[in-house]
């Protein structure tokens, strides 16, 4: 068994119970098996393991991998042909994304994801369609893809089964359309029908051949309460139940599902979820844009979780997350950055500075995140919504070895005044060109900023000669939908909001 102890000049090995960095100096960690089982100064670990292959030195700074809580596509729907509309707008607009091969396609963002810290990711697989058969080939192809290239994967395929294009049935959108549209759009939301029970026999056969895996595991994800039948939701409570697995559904990203929650529930979507018995520490909350003060109380008490989103809120107009209410009341919040961060990536060192941006409330004593709590929210707080809760996002025996190794010169250069903090530098100056190495597992995935698993440029030059060949029939025929379907998309919502009335948590400026 192979025994090896990686340090640096700063080891971060976590958080304590107040929230304050827990920071080691000529320290390191050493993993036997994927797993860490001392921690300490770097000299009292070479003469306790003196037979260990040592990685490291001064120069470099170590951390826990970081978990990228809420991710969907490789390929951004950007390059895939679809700009940023408002989400509800954004659906129809996706439907003339071209087809792309999903193990390739998988592995582009993985790459990216792993250049800047990422060694863990939820992934949210919310467009298959086809038979149940098919689903389960699409799901095959996606954690193949993680599998082999070395990073932890959580994986679902979202539970759906209504309103698939706006906010009503399917076929009460379908009678609203003229006569020459209706076939075209009742066939592209056939290709998407599963049934409620065809889809639990997907999620039982993935968790049979993946529910106990090293780096692989399956969690439950039902879409959206507009998505989801009172069936569904049922449904998603009983999965749980009977597999304990944590639970991660999107739920008011946009003001627009806010006023579906009231015309459906005649109140909070959060406390609709709440009654049917979904809410608990198991459960986290995606985008939570649209809380109110008592949605907000409400997670609190259950003890559920936040995925904070916070390039697509920006990017799809959904709004901004009450981020510095959430930490005010002590509920967890985790990173994810969803179909594409700000620059059309997936940077989590990129992510983590947009998100101690954002929440900077005008005024000299206004609450704001501190950089010790957004780096809290990319490690420990993102493991906390996965199935690898308690094995991963921090460097302590008995944890998994999952760790990235900064270039701190690299991070510093050419000047850094040693009055800052650690973790403050790191927050705020880090780019992925610092980071050296990443570890998952106790396996270089990342090394001398070289991938070890699979050459990238091979995998870049398949989607490439793929993307090159001509658009098929059944694309053109799906972007000819789509620019169809899109005026009859917004007028749906003409109107849909009046009388919502929010006030907002932040006051970003004055008026007068």
């Amino acid at each position: 068994m192979t025994t090896q102890i990686i340090w640096g000049s700063t080891l971060l090995t976590g958080f304590d119970a107040a929230g304050e960095p827990i920071i080691r100096r000529d320290a390191g960690v050493v993993c036997e098996a994927g797993v860490i089982v001392a921690t300490g100064p770097v000299a009292e670990l070479k003469t306790r393991y003196p037979d260990a292959s040592v990685i490291g030195g001064r120069d470099f700074a170590i951390t826990p991998g970081f978990v990228n809580a809420h991710h969907h596509v490789g390929l951004t729907p950007l390059q895939l042909g679809s700009p940023d509309h408002p989400l509800e707008l954004w659906f129809a607009s996706r439907i003339a994304l071209r087809d792309v091969d999903l193990y390739a396609d998988t592995l582009f963002s993985a790459f990216e994801m792993i250049e800047s810290g990422v060694t863990t990711v939820q992934h949210l697989h919310s467009r298959a369609p086809g038979t149940p058969q098919d689903i389960l080939a699409a799901a095959e192809k996606v954690i193949a893809a993680y599998r082999d290239i070395g990073m932890r994967a959580s994986y679902s395929m979202a539970l759906r089964d209504q309103n698939r294009l706006v906010y009503e049935a399917d076929q009460d959108f379908v009678a609203r359309l003229p006569d020459h549209l209706r076939p075209a759009a009742s066939a592209f939301f056939q290709r998407f029908t599963v049934p409620l029970s065809d889809q639990v026999a997907v999620f039982d056969e993935l968790v049979t051949r993946h529910g106990e895996g090293e780096r692989i595991r399956i969690q439950i994800a039902p879409a959206n309460l507009h998505w989801l039948s009172e069936k569904a939701l049922e449904t998603t409570g009983e999965l749980q139940r009977r597999t304990g697995l944590p639970v991660h559904m999107h739920v008011l990203e946009t003001p627009y599902q806010k006023a579906y929650a009231r015309k459906r529930t005649g109140g909070s979507a959060l406390a609709h979820l709440d009654r049917l018995g979904l809410l608990g520490p198991h459960f986290t909350i995606g985008h939570g844009v649209w809380m109110s003060e008592a949605d907000i109380e409400l997670a609190a008490e259950r003890g559920v979780c936040v995925c904070h989103n916070c390039s697509s809120n920006f990017r799809l107009k959904s709004g901004m997350a009450p981020v510095n209410r959430f930490l005010a009341r002590g509920i967890p919040v985790a990173i994810g950055i969803d179909e594409a961060g700000i620059n059309d990536d997936r940077d989590m060192l990129q992510e983590m500075r947009l998100v101690l941006r954002a929440h900077r409330e005008p005024g000299i004593d206004a609450p704001h995140p501190s950089s010790a709590q957004v780096l809290r929210m990319a490690t420990e707080c993102g493991a906390r919504t996965t199935p690898f809760a308690g094995r991963i996002g921090r460097l302590e025996p008995g944890m998994a070895a999952d760790l990235v190794m900064f270039d701190w010169p690299a991070v510093t250069y050419p000047y850094q005044d040693e009055a800052l903090g650690f973790v403050e530098v790191l927050v705020q100056r880090a780019k992925a060109k610092a980071v050296h190495s990443v570890m998952v597992g106790g396996e270089w995935v990342y090394r001398e900023r070289r991938f070890t698993m699979l050459d990238r440029e091979t995998v870049l030059a398949v989607l490439a000669e793929a993307l090159a060949k001509p658009k098929t029939p059944a694309e053109i025929e799906r972007m000819a939908l789509s620019q169809a379907l899109l005026p009859h998309v917004r007028r749906f919502y003409d109107g849909y909001l009046d009388g919502l009335g929010d006030e907002p948590h932040y006051r970003p400026s004055g008026r007068f």
